[in-house]
């Protein structure tokens, strides 16, 4: 998608961030309800991505942080924060939700902090 978004690009820079909000955001926010358990390593590739394509698509020079970019000039929410919004508005529905085994979803088994396994309630704590 470089042709598209790239430098040489001739869409304007809301024409590029449309793109990446319409083609390129939803590949990685399938599922993102899921990823309160996805480890720290994940989480930073995802974060990476994004970085690149945000930089790409304003073409920012080396000495602009990557938090300017993404909270300041583009105003778009970094990949640990939207893994903490869709997962709390997901944990909301499953607490109103009129199904008792969609409910039953919500009970965390007992921590074995031994394994160190993280579990969508454990966000607070996480991120």
């Amino acid at each position: 998608m470089y042709w598209i978004i790239g430098r040489k690009s001739q869409l304007s820079l809301a024409s590029n961030l449309l793109v990446y909000k319409a083609i390129l955001k939803p590949i990685w926010t399938y599922g993102i309800q899921l990823w309160g358990t996805a480890s720290n390593s994940n989480i930073d590739t995802l974060e990476r991505f994004q970085s690149k394509v945000l930089r790409i698509i304003t073409d920012a020079p080396w000495y602009v942080t990557n938090a300017v970019l993404i909270k300041h000039d583009l105003q778009v929410l970094s990949v640990r924060q939207e893994v903490r919004t869709f997962s709390v508005t997901y944990h909301a529905r499953l607490e109103g939700h009129p199904n008792d085994v969609a409910t039953s979803l919500l009970q965390q088994p007992p921590h074995n902090h031994r394994l160190k396994r993280y579990y969508p309630a454990d966000l607070d704590t996480r991120f």
